[in-house]
């Protein structure tokens, strides 16, 4: 079988490396490679996929259905292996084999085309929420995951940067730069998060309703994983007249859902918006770019 990376891939791996690398050739190859070492039964390359991964849809040698997932190195592979390894299933995708090669993961099934954003908007957050608490445990010993302030240290550089360039974002940008500053001034809390959480992630499975997938592990407090999933379908919230306000009770609701702090919420929830806007128009993304800040607005 060829296989071709599908184009939401390619796409995207561009924005994030726009000299290029040499992964996205190599990986046919490595693919195939990944395939014969395991004995896998090839059914279809998942399709549009994700934004930094090859999805397949395959079977083990004893028929079971699985993933294939392989990802550059930029995408962190070997810390979500090392995520998904500690959580054992509780809240997420179970690895199916915890020994294959770096940058390739070999996951149980879950029904790919069926996440929590099939729901009506109020039972998909519930949902959603359900699947994020299980999430949150205490990080293995001398655990491998960047921390929140490690992280949002590396984005605060490129947002000064992209403010420094853009006059017009620098207001917001330093409005969500002091929230960071604000919001790490406190002793630090240490839960094993997501990192990408939102209702995408979250897809139908059989030995629960729902699972988590495609974490990008981080170390820090609850209130920064669940920020993301504040601005989920934000194309919705801008349409809406009462987004603004929609957008506050959000944040009250998931705060009140979860024990989490809402001021602390709201605080990280700026700061990602803010971080996601700017990194959407450095990349050409105009559109997304508007929608993000405009919310960010709202907060």
């Amino acid at each position: 079988m060829v296989f071709e990376p599908p184009k939401r891939l390619v796409r995207a791996l561009g924005e994030t490396a726009p000299d290029g690398d040499d992964w996205l050739e190599k990986l046919p190859e490595a693919a195939q490679q990944a395939v014969a070492l395991r004995e896998l039964t090839v059914e279809r390359v998942q399709v549009p996929g994700g934004r930094s991964s090859l999805v397949v849809l395959v079977r083990t040698a004893d028929g079971t259905p699985a993933v294939l997932k392989l990802a550059p190195g930029r995408a962190r592979p070997e810390a979500e292996r090392a995520a998904l390894a500690h959580w054992g299933g509780r809240g997420a995708v179970q690895l199916l084999d915890p020994h294959t090669p770096a940058g390739v993961l070999l996951l149980e099934r879950l029904h790919p085309d069926v996440s929590v954003r099939s729901l009506p908007e109020a039972k998909a957050l519930l949902e959603a929420a359900g699947t994020l608490r299980r999430l949150w445990v205490e990080p293995p010993a001398g655990f491998p995951f960047e921390t929140v302030a490690e992280r949002t240290g590396r984005q605060a550089e490129a947002m000064r940067a992209r403010a420094q360039a853009d006059p017009e974002v620098a207001p917001l940008v330093g409005l969500a730069l002091a929230a960071r500053e604000e919001l790490l001034a406190a002793p630090p809390e240490h839960r094993l998060l997501h990192g990408t959480f939102r209702q995408s992630k979250v897809l139908s499975a059989e030995r629960m309703p729902w699972l988590a997938v495609g974490p990008d592990p981080v170390v820090g407090e609850c209130a920064f994983d669940l920020a993301r999933l504040v601005r989920d379908r934000v194309e919705d919230l801008i349409a809406q007249p009462s987004g603004a306000a929609t957008t506050r009770r959000r944040v009250k609701r998931l705060a009140e859902s979860l024990d989490v702090d809402q001021e602390r919420l709201r605080g990280w929830t700026l700061f990602r918006a803010v971080e996601s806007g700017v990194r959407a128009g450095r990349v050409g993304r105009p559109r997304d770019a508007e929608l993000l800040l405009e919310f960010a607005g709202w907060l």
